[in-house]
């Protein structure tokens, strides 16, 4: 009877490492691996009390389906040893994140419709999405490159996906783009409400950068 306890205990030892691992490695999807997720649904609540021994909290949601790790806030009035951060915060540049901004927009527009579940832009529509709020240039190639460079950051990070149908850029790469509804969990809906005023903002920015350009072209 204890051997069949320990085998029971070991098996699931060896299922919550299956499922804490990858999560400390990224972003866990339904759609990626079935089988996986549903084991996640059946012991998250060992897996936030492991990771919460790390500092992490788990973050799932099960109806978008996505799970990934976040560290936990330390205004939680708890009296708790400040750890080390495991998991690493980035700092995104200002295109990057007028296109993270935007594309959320765009998810709430599309969610808006009820039409189908993924969102699917080309380069060439997510190009028309940031040219408003860019300055103007006579060089086309150029701005293409420069948010094709943002759109590589943001498929590192994990908010858009490459699909495999649909044509290449310059490089290869495919230039059909979903995106990923974890975006969602970054972007609350009370930012999204202020999101006019925020883009106002950044057009209001870049028209600075512009005339600043302009101004030491003169000089």
């Amino acid at each position: 009877m204890e051997e069949e306890i320990s085998a029971e205990a070991a098996s699931a030892d060896h299922d919550l490492s299956t499922l804490v691992i990858p999560l400390l490695k990224g972003v866990m999807y339904q759609e990626d691996n079935a089988a996986q997720w549903s084991a996640l649904l059946k012991l998250q609540v060992r897996v936030r009390d492991y990771v919460a021994v790390l500092g992490l909290d788990l973050v799932l949601d099960e109806a978008e389906g996505y799970a990934f790790l976040r560290a936990r806030s330390e205004d939680a009035g708890e009296s708790v040893i400040r750890l080390p951060r495991l998991i690493v915060r980035r700092p995104l540049s200002f295109p990057v994140s007028l296109l993270l901004a935007l594309l959320r927009k765009k998810l709430a527009e599309f969610d808006a419709t009820g039409s189908d579940t993924r969102l699917v832009l080309t380069r060439d529509e997510i190009v028309d999405l940031m040219r408003v709020f860019l300055p103007e240039s006579s060089n086309e190639a150029r701005l293409i490159d420069q948010i094709d460079a943002h759109l590589n950051k943001i498929v590192e990070l994990g908010f858009l996906r490459r699909m495999r149908t649909g044509a290449a850029n310059s490089e290869g790469r495919a230039s059909v783009f979903e995106v990923r509804r974890i975006l969602k969990a970054f972007v609350d809906a009370q930012w999204l409400a202020e999101l006019d005023a925020r883009l106002a903002d950044y057009q209001a920015h870049l028209a600075g950068e512009s005339e600043s350009v302009l101004e030491g072209k003169q000089g």
